[in-house]
C-alpha cells in the first residue's frame, strides 16, 4: 500500500520531505504535485521505477521522459544548450514548460529517445516540488500522471491513493495543482516546435 502524505503547500514539513527523498534514493516510485498537474517520479537510475511508470501509463519506447530539475545549473548537466536556446529556456523557467533537448552522457540511454537521443527537462515553479528536489540533490525522472485512455491527469491526492495504491509507494498531497500538463517545446531541431500546448503560455516560442 502507498503511503499518503499530507504536505503543507507553502511550508512543506522538513521531516516529511526528508523521508520521501530517502525513499526515492531507496528506489521508491512516488506521485507528487507540480505547477501543472500531478506526476509520477523516481530516481534517475531506477530501472524498476522506470518500468513501473511505463506500465502505469502504458508507454512505448518513443515516449520522452522528463528530468525535473531544481534549477538551471542542474538542468545544464543533463542536456546540451546553445546560446539562443539558453536565453529562451532561462526566460521561461521556473514554469510550466518541458523542453526537449539533446541529452548529455549523464542521461542513461534508456531515458533517451531511441533515435533522436533527446530527453525532456523542466524546472517547476512549485514549493513542494522544489523542497523535494533540494533535499534529493538530483533531478527526478518523471512523467505526467495521465492514465491510459483518460483525457485528463489525476488531480486529487486521495483519488491517486485510491486508484494507484498498489503500484506506487507514496502519494504527496499538497492540494489542488491544476489539470493541465506542461507545454512541451522541442528544441532539438533547427527551429522550436511546440509539441503540446498546456499550462505554460506557448506564445513566447511561436
Amino acid at each position: 500500500m502507498a503511503k499518503y502524505l499530507d504536505v503543507h503547500p507553502d511550508n512543506p514539513q522538513r521531516r516529511t520531505i526528508s523521508g520521501v527523498a530517502d525513499s526515492i534514493r531507496d528506489g521508491a516510485l512516488i506521485a507528487y504535485p507540480t505547477d501543472s498537474c500531478y506526476a509520477l517520479g523516481c530516481r534517475i537510475g531506477s530501472r524498476d521505477g522506470l518500468s513501473r511508470i511505463r506500465s502505469i501509463r502504458n508507454l512505448d519506447d518513443r515516449h520522452h521522459f522528463t528530468l525535473v530539475c531544481r534549477d538551471f545549473s542542474q538542468l545544464g548537466q543533463f542536456v546540451h544548450v546553445d546560446n539562443d536556446v539558453f536565453r529562451a529556456v532561462k526566460a521561461a523557467t521556473p514554469g510550466s514548460y518541458t523542453f526537449i533537448l539533446p541529452a548529455t552522457r549523464e542521461v542513461p540511454r534508456q531515458l533517451q529517445h531511441p533515435k533522436k537521443k533527446t530527453v525532456g527537462v523542466r524546472i517547476p515553479d512549485h514549493t513542494v516540488t522544489q523542497a523535494l528536489l533540494a533535499e534529493l540533490g538530483e533531478p527526478l525522472l518523471s512523467s505526467t500522471l495521465l492514465l491510459p485512455d483518460e483525457d485528463e491527469p489525476l488531480t486529487q491526492g486521495w483519488e491517486i491513493k485510491e486508484r494507484l495504491d498498489h503500484v506506487v509507494d507514496a502519494v504527496l498531497d499538497s492540494g489542488d495543482c491544476g489539470t493541465e500538463p506542461t507545454t512541451v517545446v522541442d528544441f532539438s531541431g533547427d527551429v522550436p516546435e511546440i509539441v503540446r500546448r498546456g499550462a505554460g503560455d506557448p506564445a513566447r516560442f511561436e
